[in-house]
């Protein structure tokens, strides 16, 4: 099939698709900090993992007070711009993992409690009445070669290994995907069942609601300067708190003089119009199943239940100096290679228009682990580090955190990622150098794969694998 001539997207940043529906793009914005504050507990960062964190503080410690400080608003960051997926998969690499908190068992519980997580979060958004669009949709990961089989066949040995079991990750031969979702050029797949789909902004705004109605405090539009003990300074003024913890994940860079243990990666994405219901009998997908693809730099995709098409994926890996991008506007060559590749999984969206494009970006670390630390000397603490995988770790790792605060001995609060440490990312230009390298090894490998259907796994892409620290 012949595409056709690319338009570009109707709106282009502004946050997200998801930021911009009516109900979240017209609710007013809350007030800044009123100037000099004391609270008990000062959370930076009204994420994911800041909005976690105090749902479990009121929990745990039902009385305190808690303020949270916000440098533009709820759901601004990857919060409210990700594609969606509540994923079991540990964010990290798992043999770090266990050699750094020097047992396999304790990676293993990781893995378990992720998996649990999935369903633990989607109770919580039933219970509470978020209006998030969320389901256990499971998760499709598709092969279109035989080197990406392969890795895919590999994958589902390593996870069993690490805690997964038979029923949680399936093997799927070429019709059995096609049951699921007719993607163009799939030999076979995995699937994952233990994995939700929701609108991410819909959760973020909702938990946001919830622990305002259980007394915190969170104040928009107030940036956070600089870190103490039992304080933070502000663009509003002086917090004084006993315990201070951030969870600014990818915009850690800009806050403190650490900027290099924490770099911002970019991610990409586009969602089309809803499509008509002829392009859905060619596609199937009536199971709304999450989808990726084994390449190297794989695609992200989720239906959405109006009858919409996201696709996620790279494009431009990094910014120089750990820019984050301000409201997520991508560029056209971006754009251009997302829609082609959605429109290769699916020409029956060849004439669909691409309604939005936006950018976010994820927390990495040097070793792609993320890290929940707690210094009681100080009271101070922080999470992240979720290298895209923050929809359910955000959930899990606060709980941590939230333990290691209210001094509970629990199997969350000994967790592996618990005062996990990794070295400090290179110098510029030798960081972006680095990134960028690594992710153009694992572009050529995806096409040397894709030109020549090829049986193994290119060695451009074991080397960048290597040399990223991605590899088990």
């Amino acid at each position: 099939m012949n595409s056709a001539p690319l338009t570009p997207p109707r709106r282009n940043g502004a946050i997200s698709h998801w930021m911009q529906q009516p109900d979240i793009a017209r609710s007013p914005r809350r007030s800044h900090a009123p100037g000099d504050l004391r609270t008990d507990i000062c959370i930076i960062g009204a994420g994911f993992t800041g909005l976690w964190l105090a749902y479990h503080l009121t929990e745990l410690m039902p009385g305190t007070e808690i303020v949270i400080l916000e440098k533009h608003r709820v759901g601004f960051g990857g919060s409210g711009r990700n594609a969606g997926w509540l994923s079991a998969l540990a964010p990290g690499n798992r043999l770090r993992f266990a050699q750094s908190a020097g047992t396999r068992s304790s990676t293993e519980l990781l893995q378990r409690r992720m998996i649990e997580s999935v369903d633990e979060v989607l109770a919580l958004i039933a219970e509470h009445g978020i209006d998030a669009s969320a389901r256990r949709s499971g998760n499709l990961v598709v092969a279109r070669n035989r080197a990406a089989m392969a890795r895919l066949e590999a994958r589902r040995v390593a996870d069993l290994k690490w805690g997964f079991r038979e029923h949680e990750v399936q093997l799927l031969d070429q019709s059995e995907v096609a049951d699921r979702i007719k993607a163009e050029g799939a030999i076979g797949g995995l699937f994952y069942p233990a994995v939700g789909r929701l609108d991410p902004a819909g959760l973020a705004t909702g938990l946001a609601e919830i622990v305002e109605q259980r007394g915190v405090r969170i104040y928009e539009d107030t940036e956070v300067t600089q870190i103490f003990p039992q304080g933070v300074e502000s663009d509003r003024g002086t917090v004084r708190a006993t315990t201070v913890l951030r969870c600014t994940e990818a915009y850690t860079s800009t806050l403190g003089n650490d900027s290099r243990r924490l770099i911002p990666v970019n991610s990409s994405i586009i969602i089309t119009d809803p499509l008509p219901e002829k392009a859905w009998d060619q596609i199937g997908w009536s199971g709304y199943e999450l989808f990726s693809d084994a390449s190297h730099v794989f695609s992200y995709s989720q239906r959405t239940d109006d009858g919409r098409i996201l696709l996620g994926g790279r494009g431009n890996p990094y910014r120089y100096g750990s820019g984050t991008g301000g409201d997520g506007a991508v560029d056209q060559r971006t754009i251009a290679s997302l829609a082609e590749r959605l429109r290769s999984f699916f020409p029956s969206t060849n004439a669909v228009p691409i309604a939005h494009a936006w950018s976010g970006v994820i927390g990495v670390t040097r070793d792609w682990c993320a890290s929940v630390n707690f210094d009681p000397s100080t009271s101070i603490g922080s999470s992240g580090g979720y290298a895209g995988h923050g929809v359910t770790s955000a959930y899990l790792a606060s709980k941590s955190l939230a333990e290691l605060v209210a001094g509970s001995d629990t199997a969350d609060a000994s967790l592996p990622w618990v005062g996990h440490r990794t070295r400090r990312w290179e110098p510029e230009p030798i960081r972006w150098l680095g990134v960028h390298g690594m992710y153009r090894l694992f572009a050529a490998a995806d096409r040397w794969e894709e030109k020549r259907q090829a049986e193994r796994t290119s060695l451009l892409a074991q080397l960048g694998s290597r040399l990223a620290g991605l590899h088990e």
